[in-house]
């Protein structure tokens, strides 16, 4: 039996997410490179823009579909209650045990239903990408936003905030890629939306 267990709205946001992510990291990659803060720079076939301008406006641009989609997937998955459905609650014992299995690779990965270690990191995920886009607020306008960049520590400290916020969305980005390469049906369900291999699960 088919049976929905990511409503369409999940879907929908999810790969507009991954193309956003894709294009923010990238040309933030070349924007990072014209004045490094650490000491590498990222090659450049990873980099989108072509050159700092043309970074910058891509930068911007995706930067609107991110929010955008962001507000759209938390509007909808409050008010379905999809987000308490799937990432609550979360208990620290649980977290510990999933961590323990999955560490010994004994951890099963169900389409659309998570166990505390995933919770876990969606959660994070989400919390982090609110720090991603208010410290890349407290850069983009640090005089406007003096509040903000001060509440980051300063416009340069701000930059370190943002980069290590986008360096960890890249590595769950990383993780997500290895599990769909472990578990490919999660990636058909989170196309169709439906897994044969379930038969009672409502989203």
């Amino acid at each position: 039996m088919r049976v929905i267990i990511h409503p369409r709205f999940v879907r929908i946001t999810h790969w507009l997410n991954a193309i956003a992510i894709v294009c923010m990291a990238s040309s933030g990659w070349a924007i990072y490179n014209a004045s490094p803060i650490f000491p590498f720079s990222f090659p450049a076939r990873l980099t989108l823009g072509g050159w700092l301008g043309g970074a910058i406006a891509w930068h911007l641009a995706v930067m609107w579909l991110l929010v955008t989609n962001g507000l759209v997937y938390l509007a909808c998955g409050l008010a379905s209650g999809h987000l308490r459905r799937r990432f609550l609650p979360l208990h620290p014992r649980a977290i510990l045990r999933d961590g323990a299995l999955a560490l010994r690779f004994r951890l099963s990965h169900d389409s659309g239903e998570y166990n505390a270690v995933q919770r876990l990191l969606y959660v994070g995920v989400l919390l982090v990408g609110v720090v991603v886009v208010l410290s890349g607020l407290a850069i983009w306008k640090p005089v406007q936003l003096q509040w903000l960049s001060a509440l980051m520590g300063g416009y340069d400290r701000a930059r370190v905030v943002h980069f290590v916020a986008m360096a960890a969305i890249v590595a769950f980005v990383i993780v997500h890629f290895v599990l769909v390469f472990m578990f490919p049906r999660t990636l058909v369900s989170m196309v169709t939306g439906r897994d044969t291999h379930r038969s009672a699960h409502q989203s």
